[in-house]
């Protein structure tokens, strides 16, 4: 079983990667939190925004498929 694929913060294709994943799905602000070393989104959901994080870009995208089911981050 493979994870998601690892991508550390910069470019992909010579673009930003948050710009590859906001184009990837419209309406989603993405961005590199460097102060925790996640990457998270702001994903508009019908009942309300939903804010998604993830360790990497490629499990950040994976996490957008269904971003209500996402664990994190976990409520306290």
């Amino acid at each position: 079983m493979t994870g998601p694929e690892v991508v550390l913060p910069g470019v992909l294709d010579g673009r930003p990667v948050t710009d590859v994943i906001q184009e990837q799905f419209p309406g989603v602000w993405a961005w590199y939190g460097q102060a925790t070393g996640s990457w998270w989104a702001l994903v508009p959901l019908r009942d309300g925004p939903r804010l998604v994080e993830a360790i990497n870009p490629g499990e950040l995208r994976y996490a957008l498929k269904k971003p209500a089911g996402w664990p994190w981050p976990r409520s306290t």
